[in-house]
């Protein structure tokens, strides 16, 4: 790239937007984590929530309830 510049619109970001992006990285990770656990949970998804201590048992299925065949 002639200029030796970011391309387009991100020409823009600077040092100091990477520097107060960075800060911020803890708390949105934190923020993601707990909003996939809350779309875990209402959504009930048990391909993954059946791995789950304590949870995972809700999904457990006993042979001896089913009819013999």
């Amino acid at each position: 790239m002639p200029g030796g510049g970011l391309p387009g619109p991100l020409k823009q970001i600077g040092k100091k937007h990477i520097e107060v992006a960075s800060a911020f990285m803890p708390s949105a990770s934190i923020f993601g984590a707990a909003g996939g656990a809350f779309m875990l949970y209402f959504t009930d998804w048990k391909a993954v929530l059946q791995y789950v201590p304590f949870y995972g048992g809700k999904f457990k299925t006993d042979d001896a309830d089913k009819p013999a065949e």
